[in-house]
């Protein structure tokens, strides 16, 4: 396996349309920067959140999440909570190659103001929108910027294609077009 580089991401947009849409190369002006990088690409966080809040009081549960437990909110720039999180999507489609697995970071910029983004990977033929994991570690508000980088993705090529794919599985977040919360 080895990770892939600027010109494989291109042409694996190109033949597959892996990424849509695609900023064909980093775009850092006035903004948290996002696109094409030397060895990854930089995805936006689209104006859509889904805030984290305790009004409910209950227990977070993954098998049965309470969808109370989040306020929606649309808009240029998200305020997180001291100590809590938000969910986000992706401005970018993506479809995930076969033969290709993905491991998001956050960016640094983000990382020094204590703002962590958690993205599971991206498996193997897996498509849609990535749901964001946002985390705010800081005891005071912090802002996340609509339409601009969050996190870098980092492509990983096999030698060879998996036995199962992500699609193959019929995957529970196969194909997601919105934030999607925890299924079981």
């Amino acid at each position: 396996m080895s990770v892939k580089c600027d010109r494989w991401i291109r042409r694996m947009v190109e033949q597959q349309d892996m990424i849509r849409p695609f900023a064909e190369s980093q775009v850092r002006e006035g903004v948290i920067s996002y696109g094409l990088s030397s060895y990854g690409y930089d995805l936006r966080v689209a104006d859509e959140f889904k805030i984290f809040t305790n009004v409910t009081s209950t227990t977070v549960d993954p098998k049965q999440f309470d969808e109370r437990s989040f306020v929606e909110f649309r808009g240029g720039v998200c305020t997180i909570p001291p100590n809590s999180f938000a969910l986000a999507r992706s401005v970018e489609y993506f479809k995930i190659p076969r033969s290709v697995l993905t491991i998001c970071v956050g960016k640094s910029t983000y990382a020094r103001c204590g703002i962590i983004v958690n993205v599971t990977p991206l498996e193997p033929e897996w498509e849609g929108f990535v749901t964001l994991e946002i985390s705010n570690t800081t005891p005071l508000p912090a802002r996340v910027y609509s339409n601009e980088g969050l996190c870098q993705i980092v492509f990983f090529e096999s030698d060879e294609t998996c036995e199962t794919s992500y699609k193959d599985k019929k995957g529970k977040y196969q194909s997601q077009k919105g934030i999607v919360l925890p299924r079981i």
